[in-house]
Parts: C-alpha cells; sequence; structure tokens
C-alpha cells in the first residue's frame, strides 16, 4: 500500500492533468524574458498579490535569499519570528549569501510590533549591526501553520516604514492565509514591500516559488537569482504547473485544513501528547511529546512501520502537514496510527 505521507505538503505529486498542461505549455528562453508560459505566471502572481510585477524562482528558499540579498547589505542586522524557516531551513544561507545577522523576537513565530521596535538598531552605530529588514513568515512553518493576524502585519509594516526598514513576507502558505481568513491575497500582501508565495507547496505543483514586488526591484532580481545560480531556460514546463494549479486547486485548500483540524482532534486529549487543538488554524499540526511519552524518532519509526510517513522537528515535537494527495479517511487513519505508535509499549 502506498504510505500516508504526512511529512511535508511539498511531498504531492502532479495530477494527471497538471502533467498534461506542462506537456502542452508553450515555451521560450526565460533568460531573454522570451517564454510565455513564465511571463503569464509571473502576470497573474503579481496581479493576485497586488504587486508591479514577480519573478518565477526554482525553490522558496532562492526567494527568501533573493529577497535578503535585494533588500540588505552584508552586515546588516534583520528582525524576525521565533523559528522562522529564513533561519531554521535554509543551511546558514543568510550568512553566506546576503551576510545578514538575525534578531529573533517574539514566540512561536507570532510578534508585535513593539517587539520589532525593542529589537530595532541605529543605523548609525558604530558597534551595533543596522537593523535594515524585517522578515513576517505567514503562515509560520515551526509555529504549527499559524497565521499571523493581518491587523499586527500592518502595524509591524507601519512602524519598521517609520524607521526606513524594509518589510519582506515570506509567505510560502500565504495562499492558506487566504482560505483560512477570507482575506485577499492582495490585502495579505499590502503592508510588505516584497513578498514571495510558494508553488510546491498547498497547490501541489512539483517546483517553483513567486517573488513579487516593485518593477525595478524584480528587473534587479533577475541578475541576482542568476549570480544564485537559478537562471532559468524554458522553464514553462514548470510554469504550467503553476497556472494549472491557480485554476484548480486554490478552492480545494479548505479540505486540507479540515483535514488537519481531524488529525489534530485525533490526537488531542491522548495521554503523553501536548497539543491544543485551537492552534490549528491551516494544514499543519505540530504536536509535542510528554516525558511519559516516547520521543519523536520513536514514534516517527513506529509511525513508518505502519506506512504513515511523519516529520520530527525536535526531540519530542513532530510535525504532521496535509495535502491534496492525502484524503480525510486516510488522515484519520494516520491519527490512529500516530495514536498507536504513541501508545505502543
Amino acid at each position: 500500500m502506498t504510505p500516508i505521507d504526512l511529512r511535508s505538503d511539498t511531498v504531492t505529486r502532479p495530477t494527471d492533468a497538471m502533467r498534461r498542461a506542462m506537456a502542452e505549455a508553450p515555451v521560450g528562453d526565460d533568460q531573454y524574458g522570451e517564454d510565455p508560459t513564465v511571463n503569464l505566471l509571473q502576470e497573474r502572481i503579481a496581479g493576485l498579490l497586488g504587486k508591479e510585477a514577480a519573478l518565477f524562482m526554482p525553490s522558496g528558499t532562492m526567494s527568501n535569499q533573493l529577497a535578503l540579498k535585494l533588500m540588505t547589505r552584508p552586515g546588516d542586522e534583520v528582525v524576525v519570528g521565533d523559528e522562522a524557516h529564513i533561519v531554521w531551513h535554509e543551511s546558514g544561507a543568510s550568512a553566506a549569501n546576503a551576510g545578514v545577522q538575525f534578531a529573533v523576537v517574539g514566540q512561536g513565530g507570532l510578534f508585535t510590533a513593539a517587539d520589532m521596535v525593542r529589537a530595532c538598531k541605529p543605523r548609525d552605530h558604530i558597534v551595533q549591526p543596522p537593523t535594515s529588514l524585517v522578515v513576517i513568515e505567514n503562515t509560520h512553518n515551526r509555529g504549527g501553520g499559524v497565521v499571523f493576524p493581518q491587523d499586527e502585519v500592518a502595524a509591524i509594516a507601519a512602524a519598521a516604514h517609520d524607521r526606513g526598514l524594509g518589510v519582506y513576507l515570506d509567505g510560502a502558505r500565504l495562499f492558506n492565509v487566504a482560505a483560512a481568513t477570507g482575506i485577499s491575497l492582495a490585502e495579505l500582501a499590502a503592508p510588505a514591500d516584497m513578498v514571495s508565495v510558494a508553488l510546491s507547496k498547498g497547490l501541489g505543483c512539483p517546483v517553483g516559488s513567486v517573488l513579487a514586488g516593485t518593477r525595478a526591484d524584480m528587473a534587479r532580481g533577475v541578475r541576482a537569482r542568476r549570480m544564485f545560480g537559478g537562471a532559468l531556460r524554458q522553464a514553462g514546463i514548470l510554469a504550467a504547473a503553476g497556472l494549472h494549479a491557480l485554476d484548480h486547486h486554490l478552492d480545494r485548500l479548505g479540505d486540507d485544513h479540515a483535514n488537519a483540524r481531524a488529525i489534530a482532534e485525533g490526537l488531542a486529549g491522548v495521554p503523553g501528547v501536548i497539543l491544543d487543538p485551537a492552534t490549528v488554524q491551516t494544514n499543519i499540526v505540530v504536536f509535542h511529546l510528554a516525558d511519559t511519552a516516547p520521543d519523536a524518532a520513536t514514534v516517527v519509526a513506529r509511525a513508518r512501520a505502519e506506512g504513515v510517513l511523519l516529520a520530527a522537528f525536535a526531540p519530542r515535537t513532530i510535525r504532521v502537514a496535509t495535502h491534496l494527495d492525502v484524503d480525510r479517511a486516510r488522515c484519520i487513519r494516520a491519527a490512529e496510527v500516530i495514536v498507536h505508535a504513541i501508545g505502543a509499549g
């Protein structure tokens, strides 16, 4: 039997219809700006986000790294939320590529404008690193897919702009935010100077992320993308998957959220599980294991033996991510397997 793979929403495989769209896509050389499918995807994403222009990327990590490269200078400090993807999951790239360091604020991925202001350092101090950028991750991966409250996003951005700081929105799962809140993508992105969205997560594409901002910044981004080895040629084959997903996979994101809540409800109250189902707002469930329970590695191994794949985020922390390749019945089955894995011995 095919495993129930809940390690990430990046494990999805393109549907047959998506594969057909990819095979039939008109293509050209994107380095010359001549791939019509890439150009169309960039235009559509920019429009959805309310930005002037957008740039197709191979990955969300490259989008994040390019934003840092464009919005900071080496030696700058960047304010980020607790356990941000840009700090935890990008192999130290921010120091290597942009030469920046981080000031971590808040808890569980969320922070306030006051937290950001307290962390800011002046640009002209001879000892302290200058703060030049604030990064908001929405939804927040390691925070359990939590939605960053939009009023706080606006307050943080306003305070940042008052101080001459840039604002970058790591919106890898911003489509999930829109589905969960009913707020349009353009409104979610409006406070940020630059924003990225992933196509290879909730939308089920095999590859791709898109960075959006001003036309001038995206023109600079073409060169920076090439510096990072992200120059693309006949990328319309990949961009076509994104266009297909925009047309066919947005409306079903609520199903993933409902499935994540079903898993959370199946785990809540189980001895040894630390989880508040109210915190499960989108398609991610992060739960912790009490000292009386097996550790994460043991639970992951036991679940794998029963055909369920999970991700250990820490010695006693596990993440589950729902997606379009796993339906409700398989999610319910996964919850049962996890409960058994925790209580078996």
